[in-house]
């Protein structure tokens, strides 16, 4: 049996006063049922539907979001990091906004994302998209700065605004902005 010293009973102490006190998680933040609701403007299709329930990631609405978020200009879909679907309904909720999200961009195949880097500015060649933890959005009835900066106080990603194009790219990378 370990002896317990009074330094392991203060360390042990220490520890359960910090978890105690320790700000809640972010799943914790979310509601208990999360739905989306997204619009990917080069195909015309939509999502809007419950992804998450009784504790679990639906796996028909997993797959339909792939389906939605795909790349729309080789048609090939990947798997979406469900805490990108989870940070979008913590930033509507920020925006206290029941609008859909305007998708300009989902999941990029590696060919896409090559090829915009070589025809278009502002395409990181280590791009998230590829990944599947990244998205491009608008949502209608709210200013493009205010998407940035709730994003940015969500503190879950990478956020990248992007004025001129009309989007806000919010990724589950590292947290950073551009």
């Amino acid at each position: 049996m370990a002896e317990i010293t009074r330094r392991k009973l203060l360390a042990f102490g220490a520890t359960g006063l910090s978890m105690a006190i320790a700000p809640q998680s972010f799943a914790a933040t979310l509601p208990k049922k999360r739905d989306l609701y997204l619009h990917n403007i080069h195909t015309g299709e939509s999502f809007h539907d419950t992804y998450w329930a009784n504790g679990h990631y639906i796996p028909g609405a997993m797959a339909e979001l792939r389906r939605v978020l795909r790349d729309h200009r080789t048609n090939t879909q990947h798997e979406i990091d469900p805490a990108l679907m989870d940070l979008l309904v913590a930033l509507r909720g920020r925006l206290q906004s029941s609008e859909r999200f305007e998708v300009i961009s989902g999941f990029r195949s590696q060919a896409t994302n090559d090829m915009l880097c070589e025809t278009t500015s502002g395409v990181a060649r280590n791009s998230m998209h590829p990944r599947g933890k990244a998205i491009d959005i608008r949502l209608p009835g709210r200013d493009l700065r205010r998407v940035r900066d709730a994003a940015l106080k969500l503190k879950r990603g990478g956020v990248g605004y992007y004025h001129d194009s009309d989007f806000v790219h919010v990724d589950t990378g590292p947290v950073r902005h551009w």
